[in-house]
């Protein structure tokens, strides 16, 4: 497949370009820090952000939130079908 804006650099402000679902853990971080969270069922939503802080949002189903997260914890979490963009 064609990829007209392959030569572009990505940027924060890019489109994702790529993601994986999420099962959140009290012992491990992502694979890779996010760009922005998706989520299925609107939730609480316990994160480590990239710079450390750790706090607890209420995300709403079915809209991208621009975060950047290296873990979400099991603990604190009610969200489901979670799935990370980057």
């Amino acid at each position: 497949m064609s990829d007209k804006f392959s030569q572009f650099i990505r940027g924060l402000n890019s489109p994702p370009y790529g993601g994986f679902d999420i099962t959140p853990s009290d012992g491990d971080d992502l694979p890779t820090v996010t760009r922005a969270l998706n989520v299925g069922v609107s939730g609480q939503v316990h994160v480590t952000l990239l710079d450390n802080t750790e706090t607890t949002l209420f995300l709403q189903a079915g809209a991208i939130f621009p975060l950047r997260v290296k873990r979400v914890w099991s603990d604190g979490t009610t969200a489901s079908n979670l799935v990370g963009l980057y």
